[in-house]
């Protein structure tokens, strides 16, 4: 019996996949496991950005050990079509205020565009009552950026 590999994605279809979707998993190195995290980000044709809120095990994990792998997917529920990758690379927190403030901005507008719910808003360290543009302005969490991306792998359905 033949083993059936899973094609290949070339650049342009990774790069047309990173920018149709929006959220992701990141793995870490845990202390026994690895730890699982979804985040939202968004791609602006050249690097990964991601918000993070400013609590959780996934912060003391990024201080000790800032090399993750990010997972991409998108799939139909009968996988008749589907498509996935994963980035291996470090994660930064962005410092530079202008820089942060066009991400900030960048995700506000996806969020509007995408016509997300205001609940996502909870998983950003805010409450749903609050405006998208409070993502902006009080600054409650993290921006993160995928940097030095050493290993790329994506596949698809044929």
């Amino acid at each position: 019996m033949e083993i059936v590999k899973i094609p290949k994605m070339e650049k342009e279809e990774y790069d047309k996949l990173i920018s149709e979707q929006y959220l992701c998993r990141i793995a870490f190195r845990g202390d026994k496991y690895p730890y699982i995290a979804p985040l939202l980000y968004i791609f602006d044709g050249n690097h990964m950005y991601f918000l993070s809120t400013n609590y959780g095990k996934k912060i003391n994990l990024l201080k000790d050990y800032p090399h993750v792998i990010v997972e991409i997917e998108n799939y139909q529920k009968d996988f008749s079509d589907f498509s996935f990758m994963s980035l291996f690379g470090k994660i930064i927190i962005v410092n530079d205020e202008k820089e942060e403030n066009i991400v900030r901005n960048d995700f506000v507008k996806m969020i509007k565009e995408r016509k997300l719910s205001s609940n996502i808003m909870i998983a950003l360290g805010h409450s749903p009552n609050e405006s998208f543009e409070s993502l902006i302005n009080e600054k409650r969490n993290a921006v993160w950026k995928l940097i030095d991306v050493e290993e790329i792998k994506a596949f698809k359905r044929g």
